[in-house]
């Protein structure tokens, strides 16, 4: 049987449950400013956590933006592309520039390929047309090639 990947943080546990609140109550702010800190913790899979659940979050501050900024330079990919993704969510200016360094890489992430999409800007073609060929990765394939024609929508 596969074990789940969990956070090893209690308080990330309960943000996945929805048991802590990151919007409306008296401890919302507190939560979420504790959300943030974790996306510098120690341990990867904390960041990892604390990066993807602050990116589904949505929520455009500064202080979400700058932990998301920093966390794009993280040296865990799965925690880069998440914040990726989620700064593309933001802003698809900001994250383009982390986009590309993603596509130049030698592995890639599916939230990379997503903020690709979300970015679709022109200069990401060449690599996409890479990252979009067939692979031992369909699904990989798939989210490359969605990227892919997004780019090449915006050049007509």
């Amino acid at each position: 049987m596969l074990k789940r990947y969990e956070p090893p943080s209690e308080f990330l546990k309960s943000v996945i449950a929805e048991q802590v609140p990151l919007t409306d109550g008296p401890f919302a702010t507190e939560n979420l400013n504790r959300l943030i800190e974790l996306t510098c913790d120690p341990d990867r899979a904390n960041r990892d956590w604390a990066v993807l659940l602050l990116s589904q979050e949505g929520r455009d501050t500064p202080a979400v933006r700058d932990a998301l900024y920093r966390a794009a330079s993280d040296a865990d990919d799965c925690v880069r592309g998440e914040a990726i993704l989620g700064l593309a969510g933001l802003d698809p200016v900001i994250a383009l520039p982390f986009v590309q360094a993603e596509l130049s890489k030698q592995s890639i992430t599916i939230p990379a390929l997503e903020a690709a999409s979300i970015c679709a800007d022109p200069s990401l073609i060449p690599d996409l047309k890479i990252w979009a060929e067939p692979s031992k990765e369909p699904y990989a394939d798939k989210l490359a090639a969605e990227a892919l024609a997004a780019c090449e929508r915006v050049v007509r």
